[in-house]
């Protein structure tokens, strides 16, 4: 259970983004956390496509806090050097809990509104735009993109609606809209 946050000290927002060379950075011995080789390739093709967005985080010893499959993405790349933010304020029991708190709390109650996610899929495949950079198997975005194709429409966008035989408004007729 979470405990409850105290405003007992100012959090830290002066963070600086540094470039460093890849050989300083000192991965993780013991990070709990696994990165096959499927999706440092994901990750390395979407640096290709939207650049570098998210600077790997370290310890005040040059070590991988967060990251880890970033930095390997990056060896993959050929990258020579790497953004870095310094956590130099953290202790080192801060940065340990720091490398667990970072993959769980991301996971942690997050979930998807997949109406919306459906949407969007759908709207990356009308512009044709590579959905497999997206992060889901092929299995997944069938089954997302099944349940957009297959959502009831509101109306056919080719129906016209038949025309009632006693019309509800004629000609002359005045309405009153709003709060008269």
């Amino acid at each position: 259970m979470a405990k409850s946050v105290q405003a007992s000290r100012p959090v830290e927002i002066d963070i600086q983004i540094e470039r460093w060379p890849i050989e300083r950075l000192i991965p993780r011995a013991n990070n709990p956390r696994t990165h096959s080789r499927e999706q440092v390739a994901s990750i390395a093709a979407s640096m290709r496509e939207w650049g570098w967005t998210n600077p790997i985080l370290v310890g005040a010893d040059d070590d991988v806090v967060a990251g880890h499959a970033r930095l390997e993405a990056a060896g993959k790349l050929g990258m020579k050097e790497v953004p870095v933010v310094v956590l130099r304020h953290l202790s080192p029991a801060q940065r340990r809990a720091l490398v667990i708190a970072d993959i769980q709390l991301a996971i942690q109650g997050a979930g998807w509104d997949e109406e919306m996610l459906r949407i969007e899929l759908a709207i990356l495949h009308e512009e044709d735009y590579n959905r497999d950079l997206v992060g889901f198997d092929d299995i997944e975005l069938a089954r997302l993109l099944e349940a957009q194709d297959a959502a009831p429409r509101l109306t056919d966008e080719n129906a016209v609606p038949e025309v009632p035989a006693v019309p509800v408004a004629t000609l002359g007729d005045l309405f009153i809209l709003g709060n008269q």
